[in-house]
């Protein structure tokens, strides 16, 4: 079980967060390439006319450059919603400058500012779509008016930008829409990705994520956490006898029982089968050891009823404090697994049946 328990955890070391915003994220480097094959495109072009070349030769080279700065740089390596950002604004000012340096109708090349609005609904949301679109509007009628800078745009011509803006305003729209469905879907595939079926406590992969970050936090503020690794005894041996469905009531119950004797601040998370940990932020091993005598009494208060039988229920225990016990996380949840199979081997114990009526139904 100890080197079960290491092996899950190192599969699980990278970042769930970043994974997930790297994935999505992905568009965003392309988005700038595309922008500057496009430009490089037209400026090659034969009959293409720049009204502005120098500036738009000038743009494309602090367009090159930031776009490379925010993936080399070491601040930002990562992928973040503030990179991303930055991106996006930088397509924008970039489309619309290309905009008004070339020989052409604005309305034509409006479809170019969707790019950063579709990029910015798939990784940023609803509320960020909607911004970056007030943006791509304020630049497209920018460049559009200050075209040429001695004469303004004639009435037809304002008539034709309110006409090519009016189907952009709505796909724009309709994606914002679409990014908050979008961010919902993902939300509620996070949680169901991260929450154990049967019990509805998290999964090894949130506390994982959760274990990180409480570490972190302690380290930065010198302070110690607790981990407690629980096994409920004698599964197998209720599977074996009463049914499977007896043995998932047992987990259930030992799961509510866990549940309701931590506070709000700690996580529970099911290991898998039998095996069940918990964090509890900001505790000691005094702390830790009421924890895990209150949970411990409990489980062997509770009771189920099968066939007008009773089947008691008993759990081994054990638990390890940072940094007393371990200073990092791993290291942490083996000394506490090791503790509870010392409490196992000590404590050899098997559901007991009785014949005693059940006090309340569980």
């Amino acid at each position: 079980m100890l080197h079960r328990l290491r092996a899950l955890l190192q599969d699980l070391d990278a970042d769930v967060d970043q994974a997930e915003l790297r994935g999505l994220a992905t568009n965003t480097t392309d988005g700038p390439i595309l922008l500057l094959a496009l430009a490089g495109l037209y400026m090659l072009t034969p009959g293409s006319e720049l009204l502005r070349p120098v500036l738009m030769l000038g743009a494309c080279v602090v367009f090159g450059i930031f776009s490379l700065t925010l993936r080399f740089l070491p601040r930002f390596r990562r992928e973040t919603r503030l990179k991303i950002s930055l991106d996006l604004v930088a397509m924008v000012v970039f489309t619309s400058v290309f905009l008004y340096s070339i020989d052409t109708r604005a309305s034509l090349l409006l479809i170019l500012y969707l790019l950063p609005i579709i990029i910015s609904a798939l990784t940023l949301g609803r509320w960020a779509t909607l911004v970056v679109t007030v943006l791509s509007v304020l630049g497209f009628l920018l460049a559009a008016a200050f075209r040429d800078a001695a004469t303004m745009p004639s009435g037809r011509e304002v008539v034709e930008l309110g006409i090519a803006l009016a189907p952009f305003l709505l796909v724009a729209y309709v994606t914002a829409l679409l990014a908050h469905e979008i961010t919902t879907a993902r939300q509620r595939i996070r949680v169901l990705s991260e929450t154990d079926e049967l019990t509805g406590l998290a999964n090894l992969r949130a506390f994982s994520r959760l274990h990180r970050q409480e570490h972190d936090r302690a380290l930065r503020h010198d302070r110690s956490y607790a981990v407690i690794v629980m096994d409920l005894n004698g599964l197998k041996a209720i599977n074996d006898t009463h049914g499977h469905h007896v043995g998932d009531r047992a987990i259930i119950l030992f799961a509510n029982v866990i549940a309701r004797l931590i506070r709000s601040t700690d996580a529970a998370a099911r290991l898998g089968g039998d095996e069940f940990i918990v964090l509890l932020s900001e505790s000691d091993a005094e702390q830790a050891a009421r924890v895990m005598h209150r949970i411990r009494s409990a489980t062997e208060r509770s009771t189920i009823d099968v066939g007008g039988r009773m089947v008691r229920l008993s759990v081994s225990v054990g638990a390890a404090v940072f940094p007393a016990d371990a200073e990092n996380t791993r290291e942490l949840i083996a000394a506490a697994d090791e503790a509870m199979y010392r409490d196992k081997q000590a404590r050899k114990r098997t559901p007991v049946e009785s014949d005693t009526p059940q006090a309340e139904l569980v």
